[in-house]
């Protein structure tokens, strides 16, 4: 499958509240290659997913042009971007989006229905699907049996079951741990290097910025990456944290600060045993004899031991008054 060129020509989106008017986007300009995994940052409320949305054609921009293999999205009708969008576009959620009766096998399946495919078609491609993402023998779970990692490589299953050429991807590491979403990440610049899929993806998560093969930023509606970026530099300047998952392409440095301990190298160092030389003996603490104890008194003929002025006091004052 080849991947999709994505280009986006000063592009706005205005959002009217009564008389307000709220700019999400402001002239934003984006060429984005076949084959490309290109990540957008930025603050939320900068109009990530806004951009998302209008590549994606559900919805329609105030002014600029949008050209997914130099056919204008923005100038597609309904039945155009519907069509489009079934063959040509696969989406991944930071929620899955997976479909809780179904099995992982189903909810694969599921687009590959909706697109018209023949069900032995329908069977062989969400099998090819599943087994790339290495969920063949869970293929017959549903959502709730399986993991955060395992329903999120599901949604990118299903999202690459109609082989699209592109894929748009919402914040597809916000509900996973570092490992996981390594791997989740890998597997998606895997399909953008071998297949060709163009992918694009909305992100807070450094995992994803050092995985991508570009980096753009966005704030308050306008792309500001470079020496106006703010994010992205401040991403780029913090150390990695010594408890990150690995992953090839990132460079290992020696000065990792976790953030966890306050940045404190020497509780990740080796540390120094002592020997005998500078082995110091320990304190031996003395503590002082005390007075000779008394002997334990004397018994009863009874057996009991008898009592002392205070406990007799003790007796007397929460004893039953007579009548």
């Amino acid at each position: 499958m080849a991947g999709a060129h994505v280009q986006v020509r000063e592009l706005s989106r205005c959002f009217r509240l009564g008389s307000e008017e709220v700019w999400a986007l402001r002239g934003v300009s984006l060429d984005v290659p076949a084959g490309e995994f290109l990540a957008l940052v930025g603050r939320s409320g900068s109009g990530k997913t806004t951009l998302l949305n209008l590549v994606a054609g559900l919805d329609r921009p105030t002014a600029g042009e949008v050209e997914l293999d130099g056919q204008r999205v923005d100038q597609m009708s309904e039945r155009e971007l519907t069509l489009m969008r079934r063959k040509n576009v696969g989406f991944i959620f930071q929620s899955f989006g997976l479909l809780p009766l179904l099995s992982a096998h189903e909810n694969v399946e599921l687009p590959l229905r909706i697109a018209g495919f023949k069900h032995a078609d329908r069977v062989a491609r969400a099998k090819r699907a599943l087994e790339i993402v290495g969920l063949t023998r869970r293929a017959d779970h549903r959502p709730y049996e399986l993991s955060g990692g395992e329903q999120q490589r599901a949604a990118i299953a299903r999202a690459i079951a109609t082989e699209p050429s592109l894929i748009l991807a919402d914040e597809p590491t916000g509900e996973l741990d570092s490992a996981t979403a390594t791997a989740v990440l890998g597997l998606l610049k895997q399909l953008a290097r071998e297949q060709g899929i163009t992918v694009i993806a909305c992100t807070h998560d450094r995992i994803v910025m050092d995985m991508a093969d570009r980096v753009e930023e966005l704030a308050d509606g306008q792309l500001v990456t470079g020496a106006h970026g703010e994010v992205w530099g401040h991403v780029q300047a913090k150390p990695l944290s010594p408890f990150a998952a690995a992953h090839p392409d990132r460079e290992h440095t020696t000065a990792r600060v976790s953030s966890l301990v306050g940045g404190d190298l020497s509780q990740f160092g080796p540390k120094t045993e002592l020997t005998p030389a500078n082995k110091a003996p320990l304190p031996v603490e003395r503590v002082p004899a005390g007075p000779e104890r008394e002997p334990a008194a004397t018994e009863n003929a009874n057996g009991t031991r008898p009592a002392d002025e205070g406990e007799a006091d003790a007796a007397d004052r929460w004893a039953r008054p007579q009548r």
